[in-house]
C-alpha cells in the first residue's frame, strides 16, 4: 500500500493564474506560503498548487493575494529539460482535490480591529 496526501494551511501569494480550455475544463494555478516554525523567526515555504475544474473556477472567483486557504491533495513533481543548459530539472506541484476557503488577511485585520474597538 502507498499513501502520498498532502495537507496544508496557509497564505496565496498572488493573484489566481487561470486558464479555460475548449473543453470546458478549469485549471488554476497559485502558490501557497505556510510558515515553518524556527527557533530565530517564522520562515515561509512556498508550494506550488495546480487545481482543476469545478474547484479550479470557486479558486478563480473566491481567492486572491493574501487570502487564507487550506487545501488537500497529492505531491507530483514535474520534469522537464532547460532549453538553455540542457540541464534536467524539476519542481514540487501540490495537485488540489479539495480546497477550504479560510478567509483573507483583509478580513481578519477587519476582525481585529472590530474586536480591539470592543475593549
Amino acid at each position: 500500500m502507498s499513501l502520498n496526501v498532502v495537507t496544508l494551511v496557509g497564505r496565496v501569494g498572488g493573484d489566481p493564474d487561470v486558464k479555460y480550455f475548449e473543453s470546458g475544463t478549469v485549471l488554476c494555478k497559485l502558490t501557497l506560503a505556510v510558515n515553518r516554525r524556527t527557533k530565530n523567526s517564522d520562515q515561509p515555504d512556498w508550494f506550488n498548487l495546480e487545481i482543476w475544474g469545478k474547484t479550479a473556477q470557486i479558486a478563480a472567483d473566491y481567492v486572491r493575494k493574501g487570502s487564507l486557504i487550506g487545501v488537500t491533495g497529492s505531491l507530483r513533481f514535474d520534469r522537464w529539460q532547460d532549453r538553455n543548459s540542457g540541464a534536467n530539472r524539476s519542481k514540487p506541484v501540490i495537485k488540489v482535490d479539495h480546497l477550504d476557503l479560510l478567509g483573507s488577511k483583509r478580513d481578519n485585520e477587519s476582525g481585529m480591529s472590530q474586536q480591539n474597538s470592543e475593549f
